[in-house]
């Protein structure tokens, strides 16, 4: 049974029979104090906050809480460190500080094992296992695991950035990114790795760091497997599996997977580079880039093959070595199916389906389907030749074609051939050389169908049909199809004749001709009739001469229809119809219609008697006697 009593309160009415009379008293006592404390706390029950801030207005339900919140105004911390004198406005915050020195964390994780001196950070901790984001942004509808994290969220939409540098001005939308960044003036990195004593300005990229010594990486890819070692990196990753970007840029319009490769994005437009070399002041636009750069400066190369030893500065640079010895190309066209070691040159490779050419030439507006290629180019604009020999001194504009020359000093042919052992200094000649062997000519021309070993023999033919001459003499204005006999023929105007015979001291203009003569030397004949066996010193004398064999005469006289099987003769013979007679003589002036006539008749002033003396054979194309 119960009843009310006076003050409202609901007392038992009790047995007292076996109850000794201080009992009772006791008793009576403890109820009395439940109901005292029953109308103390009512008001938590029903949601009244009686207790209100003088200052600020904050109401609070417990008058605790109110003078917690009071000492934000007047600054008062009245717990203290025992350590380290740190002070501060409440006994939990002390006691959770003080964790810090004795290295206690009482709070352990059931699933990982992983422990935490503070009770909030477990139950956030926790959320990693269980997924769970209990905050929801009302505008997006993006969620969050930790309310802090929401309220950062939330001033994107509102565009607020309440914490502001007093250095530089720049603004940041909560006060730790303010704290991180300030510590780029002050230099301050107070957190240090006690492995290798590498230093911090973030407790966040120490933790980081940590992971690299201890190879944990407890963030794992439902997906695929692949683990990662920051919860960020994983989020990151797994949008490859779902192809979301969700940063856009708002002046080319694409679209990126992470907000730092937005942001080193962006200075392509701004041109920004905030960071520089202390040494060279080089600036760069991203911090990566920096570090491998001053790496030139103090030569260190900390990444090394640990099949052939060689050593790199950059830990990507090392990944696309290893794939020589691997051989793998995981990089694949799904266009064609050919496989790359490095993601660029599949990027690059691609441009040939698509015909892309995103880099463009802002003096001339030629366009290229690499940068590398542009910058090249640029250099005959600007004349630059970045790259110099340190033994003769000539210089390149690009770091291939040195490496090409220094092979000249030292005598290097790194290429050999392994049918006749043939070496050379570049690839692409042993390439062109075993085509020798091989019989390949993959060069089509597309009118006639003739096929070439090189490109560059196919582009010179070509010009036979097109009758393009692209190379002109600046002296006399006579153009050539090729480069080659360009500055063959400005040799007559120079005189300069740098070939010469090593034997007889003969000199030539081009070295072909020196090849041809020092077969008189030799008494070479490679070129052999496959009809007669006849051999000839020269491919233009067989040429002529296997018109025998034909009957081929391909050259006609317009003016009497007579045909001849060599130009030669037929310019001659046309001096009958003209009466051209180009030879003089020097000395009595009388002029003849051929070379042959004038020296013949030069020898009645000279008195000279040449036959029996050995000279330049004059090829004889008539048929042996045999046939």
């Amino acid at each position: 049974m119960q009843e009310n009593n006076k003050d409202g309160g609901q007392l038992c009415l009790l047995s007292w029979s076996g109850l000794s009379s201080g009992e009772a008293v006791q008793h009576l006592d403890n109820k009395k104090k439940t109901s005292k404390l029953f109308k103390k706390n009512q008001h938590l029950h029903i949601g009244e906050k009686p207790y209100e801030c003088d200052q600020c207005g904050k109401k609070y339900t417990r008058l605790r809480t109110l003078v917690i919140h009071q000492r934000i105004h007047t600054g008062e911390k009245p717990y203290g460190c025992d350590q380290c004198g740190k002070r501060f406005a409440e006994f939990g915050n002390l006691v959770r500080h003080q964790r810090i020195h004795t290295g206690e964390t009482p709070y352990g994780c059931d699933q990982c094992g992983k422990r935490f001196a503070e009770l909030g950070n477990l139950v956030r901790h926790q959320r990693i296992h269980t997924g769970e984001k209990p905050y929801g942004c009302d505008q997006c509808g993006k969620r969050f695991a930790q309310s802090g994290h929401l309220v950062t969220h939330q001033r994107i939409h509102i565009g607020e950035k309440r914490y502001g540098c007093d250095q530089c001005g720049k603004r940041y939308a909560d006060s730790r990114t303010l704290v991180m960044h300030q510590r780029i003036h002050t230099g301050a990195k107070p957190y240090g790795c006690d492995q290798c004593g590498k230093r911090f300005a973030s407790s966040g990229t120490l933790v980081k760091h940590q992971k690299m010594h201890t190879g944990e990486k407890p963030y794992g890819c439902v997906q695929c497997g692949k683990r990662f070692a920051q919860l960020g990196t994983l989020d990151i990753h797994q949008r490859i599996h779902t192809g979301e970007k969700p940063y856009g840029c708002d002046q080319c319009g694409k679209r990126f997977a992470s907000s730092g490769t937005l942001v080193k994005h962006q200075r392509i437009h701004t041109g920004e580079k905030p960071y520089g070399c202390d040494q060279c002041g080089k600036r760069f636009a991203q911090l990566g880039y920096l570090n491998t750069h001053q790496r030139v400066h103090t030569g260190e190369k900390p990444h090394g093959c640990d099949q052939c030893g060689k050593r790199f500065t950059e830990l990507g640079n090392l990944v696309k070595h290893q794939r020589i010895h691997t051989g793998e190309k995981p990089y694949g066209c799904h266009q064609c199916g050919k496989r790359f070691a490095q993601l660029g040159n599949l990027v690059k490779h691609q441009r040939i389906h698509t015909g892309e050419k995103p880099y463009g030439c802002h003096q001339c507006g030629k366009r290229y389907a690499d940068s590398g290629t542009l910058v090249i180019h640029q250099r005959i604009h600007t004349g630059e030749k970045p790259y110099c020999c340190d033994q003769c001194g000539k210089t390149y504009t690009q770091l291939r074609n040195l490496v090409i020359h220094q092979r000249i000093h030292t005598g290097e042919k790194p290429y050999g051939c392994d049918q006749c052992g043939k070496t050379y200094t570049q690839l692409r000649n042993l390439v062109i050389h075993q085509r020798i062997h091989t019989g390949e000519k993959p060069y089509v021309c597309g009118q006639c169908g003739k096929r070439f070993a090189t490109s560059r023999y196919l582009v010179s033919h070509q010009r036979i049909h097109t009758g393009e001459k692209p190379y002109g003499c600046d002296q006399c204005g006579k153009r050539f199809a090729q480069l080659g006999n360009l500055v063959t023929h400005q040799r007559i105007h120079t005189g300069e004749k740098p070939y010469g015979c090593d034997q007889c001291g003969k000199s030539y203009a081009d070295s072909g001709t020196l090849v041809i003569h020092q077969r008189i030397h030799t008494g070479e004949k490679p070129y052999g009739c496959d009809q007669c066996g006849k051999r000839f010193a020269r491919s233009g004398y067989l040429v002529i001469h296997q018109r025998i064999h034909t009957g081929e005469k391909p050259y006609g006289c317009d003016q009497c229809g007579k045909i001849f099987a060599t130009s030669q003769y037929l310019v001659s013979h046309q001096r009958i119809h003209t009466g051209e007679k180009p030879y003089g003589c020097d000395q009595c002036g009388k002029r003849f219609a051929r070379s042959g006539h004038l020296v013949t008749h030069q020898r009645i002033h000279t008195g000279e008697k040449p036959y029996g003396s050995i000279k330049d054979p004059v090829p004889n194309f008539s048929k042996p006697e045999n046939q």
